[in-house]
Protein backbone atom coordinates (compact mmCIF):
# COMPACT_ATOMS: atom_id res chain seq x y z
CA UNK A 1 0.00 0.00 0.00
CA UNK A 2 1.53 3.36 -0.68
CA UNK A 3 2.08 6.40 1.38
CA UNK A 4 -1.14 7.80 -0.28
CA UNK A 5 -3.11 5.59 0.16
CA UNK A 6 -2.70 5.07 3.83
CA UNK A 7 -3.02 8.54 4.23
CA UNK A 8 -6.58 8.36 2.62
CA UNK A 9 -7.47 5.42 4.76
CA UNK A 10 -6.57 7.25 7.97
CA UNK A 11 -8.74 10.50 6.71
CA UNK A 12 -11.20 10.82 9.18
CA UNK A 13 -15.24 10.18 7.03
CA UNK A 14 -17.28 12.96 6.44
CA UNK A 15 -19.73 13.54 8.95
CA UNK A 16 -23.71 12.76 8.22
CA UNK A 17 -26.07 14.84 9.97
CA UNK A 18 -28.00 12.87 12.50
CA UNK A 19 -31.72 14.29 12.83
CA UNK A 20 -33.32 14.01 16.76
CA UNK A 21 -36.22 12.10 16.85
CA UNK A 22 -38.16 15.45 18.24
CA UNK A 23 -36.36 17.32 14.99
CA UNK A 24 -38.28 14.76 12.78
CA UNK A 25 -41.57 15.09 14.79
CA UNK A 26 -41.59 18.99 14.09
CA UNK A 27 -42.52 18.94 10.59
CA UNK A 28 -45.36 15.68 11.29
CA UNK A 29 -46.78 18.20 13.74
CA UNK A 30 -46.84 21.18 11.49
CA UNK A 31 -48.80 19.27 8.52
CA UNK A 32 -50.96 17.52 11.54
CA UNK A 33 -52.39 20.91 12.66
CA UNK A 34 -51.82 22.96 9.70
CA UNK A 35 -53.77 20.73 6.76
CA UNK A 36 -54.87 16.99 8.00
CA UNK A 37 -57.10 18.17 10.89
CA UNK A 38 -58.31 21.44 9.30
CA UNK A 39 -59.22 19.31 6.11
CA UNK A 40 -60.34 16.75 8.20
CA UNK A 41 -63.06 18.43 10.15
CA UNK A 42 -63.84 20.81 7.08
CA UNK A 43 -64.64 17.51 4.91
CA UNK A 44 -66.91 16.28 8.21
CA UNK A 45 -68.68 19.59 8.25
CA UNK A 46 -69.43 19.83 4.54
CA UNK A 47 -70.65 16.57 4.71
CA UNK A 48 -73.05 16.48 7.35
CA UNK A 49 -73.53 20.15 6.01
CA UNK A 50 -74.77 18.56 2.68
CA UNK A 51 -76.29 15.38 4.48
CA UNK A 52 -78.78 17.44 6.49
CA UNK A 53 -81.75 16.90 5.63
CA UNK A 54 -81.20 13.34 5.31
CA UNK A 55 -79.83 12.99 8.68
CA UNK A 56 -81.37 11.36 11.48
CA UNK A 57 -81.62 14.01 13.58
CA UNK A 58 -84.78 16.68 14.25
CA UNK A 59 -86.26 19.13 12.58
CA UNK A 60 -85.10 22.40 12.78
CA UNK A 61 -87.82 24.21 13.21
CA UNK A 62 -89.95 22.37 15.34
CA UNK A 63 -90.68 23.91 18.88
CA UNK A 64 -90.94 21.80 22.43
CA UNK A 65 -91.97 24.68 25.05
CA UNK A 66 -91.57 21.29 27.38
CA UNK A 67 -87.75 21.30 27.09
CA UNK A 68 -86.77 24.78 26.60
CA UNK A 69 -83.12 25.05 27.70
CA UNK A 70 -82.82 21.47 28.45
CA UNK A 71 -79.17 20.58 28.77
CA UNK A 72 -77.20 18.20 26.65
CA UNK A 73 -78.33 14.44 27.14
CA UNK A 74 -78.76 11.57 25.39
CA UNK A 75 -80.89 11.93 21.66
CA UNK A 76 -80.53 16.03 22.63
CA UNK A 77 -76.43 15.78 22.12
CA UNK A 78 -76.43 19.92 21.73
CA UNK A 79 -78.95 20.76 23.71
CA UNK A 80 -82.56 23.18 23.15
CA UNK A 81 -82.60 26.27 22.78
CA UNK A 82 -85.07 28.62 24.59
CA UNK A 83 -88.11 27.74 22.22
CA UNK A 84 -87.08 23.75 23.02
CA UNK A 85 -85.74 23.54 19.20
CA UNK A 86 -82.74 20.96 18.53
CA UNK A 87 -79.45 22.81 18.59
CA UNK A 88 -77.71 20.19 16.87
CA UNK A 89 -79.91 19.94 14.03
CA UNK A 90 -80.12 23.81 14.16
CA UNK A 91 -76.48 24.21 13.99
CA UNK A 92 -75.96 21.78 11.03
CA UNK A 93 -78.22 23.43 8.89
CA UNK A 94 -76.84 26.98 9.59
CA UNK A 95 -73.64 25.67 8.49
CA UNK A 96 -75.63 25.03 5.44
CA UNK A 97 -76.24 28.52 4.89
CA UNK A 98 -72.73 29.51 5.83
CA UNK A 99 -71.11 27.12 3.10
CA UNK A 100 -73.54 28.50 0.52
CA UNK A 101 -73.41 31.86 0.98
CA UNK A 102 -69.40 31.77 1.38
CA UNK A 103 -68.62 29.52 -1.37
CA UNK A 104 -71.76 31.23 -3.80
CA UNK A 105 -70.32 34.67 -2.87
CA UNK A 106 -66.66 34.30 -3.31
CA UNK A 107 -67.49 32.36 -7.02
CA UNK A 108 -69.58 35.66 -7.56
CA UNK A 109 -66.60 37.83 -6.88
CA UNK A 110 -64.25 35.90 -9.17
CA UNK A 111 -66.69 35.91 -11.56
CA UNK A 112 -67.19 39.86 -11.90
CA UNK A 113 -64.16 40.87 -10.57
CA UNK A 114 -61.84 38.23 -12.79
CA UNK A 115 -63.33 39.43 -15.63
CA UNK A 116 -63.24 43.52 -14.92
CA UNK A 117 -59.75 43.07 -13.88
CA UNK A 118 -58.69 41.14 -16.65
CA UNK A 119 -60.21 43.60 -19.22
CA UNK A 120 -58.76 46.33 -16.80
CA UNK A 121 -55.13 44.61 -17.18
CA UNK A 122 -55.17 43.65 -20.57
CA UNK A 123 -56.67 46.41 -22.91
CA UNK A 124 -55.18 49.23 -20.22
CA UNK A 125 -55.97 52.58 -21.22
CA UNK A 126 -59.83 53.80 -20.68
CA UNK A 127 -60.74 50.60 -20.61
CA UNK A 128 -58.87 50.60 -17.70
CA UNK A 129 -59.62 54.39 -16.21
CA UNK A 130 -63.12 53.34 -16.19
CA UNK A 131 -62.71 50.08 -14.84
CA UNK A 132 -60.76 51.26 -11.48
CA UNK A 133 -63.28 54.12 -11.20
CA UNK A 134 -66.26 52.18 -10.73
CA UNK A 135 -63.98 49.59 -8.48
CA UNK A 136 -63.36 52.97 -6.37
CA UNK A 137 -66.88 53.89 -5.86
CA UNK A 138 -67.67 49.98 -4.90
CA UNK A 139 -64.88 49.95 -2.57
CA UNK A 140 -65.83 53.33 -1.13
CA UNK A 141 -69.94 52.03 -0.47
CA UNK A 142 -70.20 50.75 2.72
CA UNK A 143 -71.21 47.03 2.75
CA UNK A 144 -73.79 47.32 5.23
CA UNK A 145 -75.78 49.54 3.73
CA UNK A 146 -75.10 47.78 0.29
CA UNK A 147 -76.56 44.52 2.04
CA UNK A 148 -79.12 46.55 3.76
CA UNK A 149 -80.42 48.56 0.50
CA UNK A 150 -80.56 44.72 -1.40
CA UNK A 151 -82.25 42.76 0.99
CA UNK A 152 -84.73 45.72 1.16
CA UNK A 153 -86.05 44.58 -2.63
CA UNK A 154 -88.92 41.04 -2.28
CA UNK A 155 -87.25 38.50 -3.20
CA UNK A 156 -85.44 34.86 -1.55
CA UNK A 157 -82.68 36.02 0.89
CA UNK A 158 -80.51 33.44 0.37
CA UNK A 159 -79.21 34.92 -3.15
CA UNK A 160 -79.40 38.74 -2.58
CA UNK A 161 -77.20 37.78 0.49
CA UNK A 162 -74.70 36.67 -1.88
CA UNK A 163 -74.77 39.01 -4.33
CA UNK A 164 -74.42 41.48 -1.72
CA UNK A 165 -71.23 40.16 -0.65
CA UNK A 166 -70.37 39.28 -4.33
CA UNK A 167 -70.24 42.73 -5.44
CA UNK A 168 -68.15 43.55 -2.19
CA UNK A 169 -65.80 40.93 -2.79
CA UNK A 170 -65.60 41.66 -6.50
CA UNK A 171 -63.57 44.40 -5.98
CA UNK A 172 -60.54 42.78 -3.93
CA UNK A 173 -60.55 40.31 -7.14
CA UNK A 174 -60.26 43.45 -9.67
CA UNK A 175 -57.57 44.54 -7.72
CA UNK A 176 -55.74 41.18 -8.00
CA UNK A 177 -56.42 39.69 -11.24
CA UNK A 178 -55.49 43.16 -12.85
CA UNK A 179 -52.05 43.04 -11.46
CA UNK A 180 -51.60 39.49 -12.78
CA UNK A 181 -53.26 40.29 -16.12
CA UNK A 182 -50.53 43.31 -16.43
CA UNK A 183 -47.69 40.79 -15.99
CA UNK A 184 -48.30 38.07 -17.73
CA UNK A 185 -49.45 40.31 -20.89
CA UNK A 186 -45.75 41.39 -20.71
CA UNK A 187 -44.45 37.54 -21.13
CA UNK A 188 -43.18 36.57 -24.38
CA UNK A 189 -46.29 33.58 -24.71
CA UNK A 190 -48.25 36.76 -25.24
CA UNK A 191 -46.21 38.26 -27.74
CA UNK A 192 -46.07 35.31 -29.62
CA UNK A 193 -49.38 35.02 -29.77
CA UNK A 194 -49.78 38.48 -31.16
CA UNK A 195 -47.36 37.83 -33.64
CA UNK A 196 -49.45 34.69 -35.04
CA UNK A 197 -52.42 37.27 -35.43
CA UNK A 198 -54.42 35.39 -32.07
CA UNK A 199 -57.49 37.70 -31.76
CA UNK A 200 -57.81 39.85 -28.16
CA UNK A 201 -60.38 37.43 -26.96
CA UNK A 202 -58.62 34.58 -27.63
CA UNK A 203 -55.32 35.20 -26.30
CA UNK A 204 -57.23 36.29 -22.60
CA UNK A 205 -58.85 32.31 -23.04
CA UNK A 206 -56.14 30.78 -23.66
CA UNK A 207 -53.05 32.31 -22.47
CA UNK A 208 -53.76 34.81 -19.66
CA UNK A 209 -56.84 32.48 -17.82
CA UNK A 210 -54.84 29.69 -17.61
CA UNK A 211 -52.05 31.77 -15.46
CA UNK A 212 -54.81 33.26 -13.47
CA UNK A 213 -56.39 30.22 -12.06
CA UNK A 214 -53.51 29.91 -9.35
CA UNK A 215 -53.29 33.12 -7.67
CA UNK A 216 -56.95 33.56 -8.15
CA UNK A 217 -57.55 30.21 -6.51
CA UNK A 218 -55.33 30.85 -3.15
CA UNK A 219 -56.88 33.92 -2.80
CA UNK A 220 -60.80 32.76 -3.35
CA UNK A 221 -59.64 29.80 -0.33
CA UNK A 222 -58.56 32.80 2.03
CA UNK A 223 -61.49 34.64 1.01
CA UNK A 224 -63.95 31.54 1.65
CA UNK A 225 -63.10 32.30 5.67
CA UNK A 226 -64.00 35.85 4.88
CA UNK A 227 -66.70 35.59 3.55
CA UNK A 228 -68.27 32.94 6.59
CA UNK A 229 -67.23 35.47 8.82
CA UNK A 230 -69.02 38.28 7.28
CA UNK A 231 -72.26 36.16 7.27
CA UNK A 232 -72.25 34.92 10.41
CA UNK A 233 -71.76 38.90 11.51
CA UNK A 234 -75.18 39.66 8.85
CA UNK A 235 -76.73 37.02 10.23
CA UNK A 236 -76.09 38.07 13.88
CA UNK A 237 -77.41 41.87 12.80
CA UNK A 238 -80.58 40.35 11.47
CA UNK A 239 -79.63 41.47 7.70
CA UNK A 240 -78.79 37.44 6.53
CA UNK A 241 -81.78 34.87 6.14
CA UNK A 242 -84.18 35.75 8.34
CA UNK A 243 -85.90 33.27 10.95
CA UNK A 244 -87.40 30.56 11.05
CA UNK A 245 -84.18 29.17 8.87
CA UNK A 246 -81.53 28.62 11.24
CA UNK A 247 -78.02 30.34 10.75
CA UNK A 248 -75.36 30.18 12.92
CA UNK A 249 -74.83 34.14 13.63
CA UNK A 250 -78.37 34.31 14.31
CA UNK A 251 -78.37 31.13 16.10
CA UNK A 252 -75.97 32.99 19.13
CA UNK A 253 -77.59 36.16 18.52
CA UNK A 254 -81.50 35.05 19.83
CA UNK A 255 -79.45 32.86 22.45
CA UNK A 256 -77.51 35.39 24.10
CA UNK A 257 -80.09 36.50 26.88
CA UNK A 258 -79.75 32.88 27.69
CA UNK A 259 -76.42 32.43 28.06
CA UNK A 260 -75.89 32.36 31.67
CA UNK A 261 -78.74 29.50 32.51
CA UNK A 262 -78.28 28.08 29.48
CA UNK A 263 -74.52 28.27 27.54
CA UNK A 264 -74.95 25.34 25.52
CA UNK A 265 -77.41 27.13 23.21
CA UNK A 266 -74.42 29.64 22.28
CA UNK A 267 -71.80 27.49 22.99
CA UNK A 268 -71.94 24.31 20.36
CA UNK A 269 -73.02 26.96 17.38
CA UNK A 270 -70.07 29.29 18.10
CA UNK A 271 -67.47 26.97 18.42
CA UNK A 272 -68.91 24.97 15.24
CA UNK A 273 -68.58 28.47 13.65
CA UNK A 274 -65.00 29.13 15.27
CA UNK A 275 -63.69 25.63 14.32
CA UNK A 276 -64.88 26.12 10.92
CA UNK A 277 -63.61 29.75 9.93
CA UNK A 278 -60.04 28.13 11.65
CA UNK A 279 -59.62 24.73 9.13
CA UNK A 280 -60.52 28.05 6.45
CA UNK A 281 -58.31 29.41 7.60
CA UNK A 282 -55.00 27.21 7.82
CA UNK A 283 -55.55 25.61 4.76
CA UNK A 284 -55.82 28.36 2.60
CA UNK A 285 -52.54 29.54 4.24
CA UNK A 286 -50.79 26.14 3.58
CA UNK A 287 -51.95 26.41 0.24
CA UNK A 288 -50.61 29.85 -0.08
CA UNK A 289 -47.36 28.80 1.60
CA UNK A 290 -46.86 25.98 -0.75
CA UNK A 291 -47.30 28.02 -3.80
CA UNK A 292 -44.96 30.80 -2.37
CA UNK A 293 -42.48 27.81 -1.70
CA UNK A 294 -42.65 26.25 -5.75
CA UNK A 295 -42.53 29.86 -7.17
CA UNK A 296 -39.47 30.67 -4.94
CA UNK A 297 -38.25 27.25 -5.93
CA UNK A 298 -38.55 27.55 -9.79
Amino acid sequence: MSAGQSIDMAAPAAEVPVRSPQSRRVPTVRKLFGLILPCAWLSLALLAALLAPWLPIADPTEQDLLRMLQPPEAGLWFGADSLGRDVLARTLFGLRVTFLVAVGAVCLGVLLGGLAGMMAGYFRGNVERLILAANNVLMAFPPIVLTVALMAYPGAPLPKVILALGLVFASAFTRITRVNTMMFAQQDFVTAARAIGMRDMRIMAQEIVPNLVTPLLVFALLMVAVAAVAEGTLSFLGLSVPPPTPTLGGMIASEVGSMREAPHAVFFPATVFFLTIFALNRVGEYVQRQLDVRESSA
